[in-house]
């Protein structure tokens, strides 16, 4: 039961955050991809029990991906499983791995600043296609609290047990 307490929380925020995700890709395309939502789902539970089957923790969609396609209008799903095996292809080679450790921290940070940015914005753009009533009084903390804890970096603590935003 202590474990439980402890994954089902955890479970709701991903599901939430893959939802999130293919809603984004869907505004930033134009095409309803709520059909996709329970395929999403389903492929990050199998991605996640085939990580715990061999010691790993388990897998998450990245919103980073989703900032890239917004920045490049590139939305082909080809496209991504080149990248993807481009990148573990370079992934073994440590003459690869030391030259992208030479890109300086401010260069990676500003590239992040920049996909985070356009996550955010995008979420603002769902609000403002949907017509959100932000003079609503139920509306407005309901996105206010969630956007600060999240920019603030803000600590949560449950007894030993640690969230941070």
């Amino acid at each position: 039961v202590a474990v439980l307490a402890l994954v089902v929380p955890v479970v709701l925020v991903l599901i939430a955050e893959n939802v999130g995700h293919v809603k984004s890709v869907a505004a930033m395309t134009g095409k309803n991809l709520d059909d996709l939502t329970g395929r999403a789902l389903l492929a990050d539970g199998v991605a996640t029990t085939l990580a715990g089957v061999g010691g790993g923790s388990g897998t998450t969609t990245y919103a980073e991906n989703i900032g890239v396609m917004a920045a490049t209008r590139v939305y082909s799903t080809a496209a991504y499983w080149v990248a993807a095996a481009t990148a573990l292809v370079l992934s073994l080679s440590p003459k690869f791995g030391a030259l992208i450790a030479t890109i300086p921290a401010g260069v990676l940070g500003g590239a992040a600043t920049m996909l985070y940015g356009m996550i955010g914005i995008l979420g603002a753009r769902i609000w403002v296609q949907n017509k959100v009533d932000f003079s609503n009084p139920v509306n407005l903390p309901t996105a206010a609290v969630p956007l600060v804890i999240g920019i603030a970096h803000f600590p949560w603590a449950v007894g030993h047990l640690a969230f941070e935003g």
